[in-house]
């Protein structure tokens, strides 16, 4: 484990409200989800995100959500491979359970290596990414260029789960393009490879992150699988999270862009389906104390390299509020900690005076 060190403000405890009254009975969604071998106390799930989730990231994360299965930062296993040291990507702090580390690649063998590894480092499960959009991904036949090769994912699948203990499961998108939607068969040969849970983000990849997430192709493969399916895509609210679940009738729910700058959403997802109850969202002036500790968090972590990525996760916590526009002007061009913990002193102060 690398040297840092971590100062946490005070978890300020979030009054519930009610929902409508004609929000539904989540007792459902309040069971333990089983995924082979592990048990999931929570059916909310943070999604893997390439320059996001690191460590730093999870902590925060893990703070509003005690139970969420949390994911690695996406791991290249041709990198592991060459490496005589394990990336920085792969460290995993025990209290983080549970937590799947993401590999892509398209060789099994290079995959199967991978996993291994990762259970070492305290995985508890093993992902597979297959819809990573990416061309810098794809174009060396990873993410979802799988889509394509449906022989070589079923193969990764396979030699993947015969390298590990652990469950080993798979995110991907709908298909390639609108005329190449082939996730109910894909789906399926990945569940006879040995695949113990799907993630299906609603969009493909000519899609990327663009238009509306078609949920209602996660219905179709949640009916086509027996393993549980996880929906993904256009998760930003507690409201979106149960109209989601409602139309598809997914086992859970993962969240991704809507976590950006917003490391609550997790854990207010969470805290509904365990409670029927909706906690009280963080005031700006919350929010934006959260960014000066994510901020410091990651210079302790990574140094000069945590203060150049703390520019665009400090630019998402600034919106929604008078003057954001210019304070993510400014963020995005700090050059020490102290300038970035300045800017957001004087922007917490202006809000309180007003």
């Amino acid at each position: 484990m690398g040297k840092y060190c971590y100062r946490f403000i005070s978890l300020q405890t979030l009054a519930p409200n009610s929902l409508p009254n004609n929000s539904p009975n989540p007792t459902a969604w309040a069971k333990p989800l089983q995924i082979g071998s592990l048990t999931l106390h929570s059916r909310v799930l943070q999604s893997p995100l390439s320059g996001v989730t690191d460590l730093v990231f999870r902590r925060l994360v893990r703070r509003y959500a005690p139970q969420a299965m949390l994911y690695t930062e996406m791991v290249s296993a041709t990198e592991i491979h060459h490496l005589r040291t394990l990336p920085q990507v792969m460290e995993i702090d025990p209290q983080e359970n549970p937590i799947s580390i993401q590999l892509f690649d398209c060789r099994p063998d290079f995959m199967a290596e991978a996993a291994q590894k990762a259970v070492a480092q305290g995985a508890q499960s093993v992902d597979i990414n297959m819809g990573c959009p990416v061309n810098k991904i794809t174009k060396k036949g990873g993410g979802s260029s799988l889509l394509r090769q449906p022989e070589v994912a079923e193969a990764i699948v396979k030699t993947v789960v015969g390298a590990v203990d652990v469950p080993v499961t798979v995110k991907t998108r709908l298909g390639w393009d609108d005329q190449e939607i082939n996730i109910v068969q894909f789906a399926q040969r990945l569940q006879d490879a040995g695949a113990q849970m799907l993630t299906l983000h609603g969009r493909t990849r000519a899609q990327g992150y663009n238009g509306q997430a078609r949920w209602q192709w996660i219905t179709k493969v949640k009916q086509a699988l027996s393993i549980p399916v996880i929906a993904n895509g256009d998760i930003f609210s507690v409201e979106a999270a149960i109209a989601c679940l409602e139309q598809t009738g997914a086992d859970g729910v993962m969240c991704s862009r809507g976590s950006l700058g917003y490391p609550y959403l997790v854990g207010e997802i969470e805290h509904f389906f365990k409670t029927g109850e909706k906690r009280r969202a963080p005031t700006v002036a919350e929010k934006l104390t959260c960014a000066q500790e994510h901020l410091q968090m990651l210079w302790e972590y990574k140094g000069q390299r945590g203060l150049f990525q703390a520019r665009k996760h400090l630019a998402w916590y600034c919106k929604d509020f008078p003057g954001a526009a210019a304070l993510r002007e400014q963020l995005f061009q700090i050059n020490s900690v102290q300038e970035g913990k300045d800017l957001l002193d004087k922007a917490i102060n202006s809000l309180q005076f007003n």
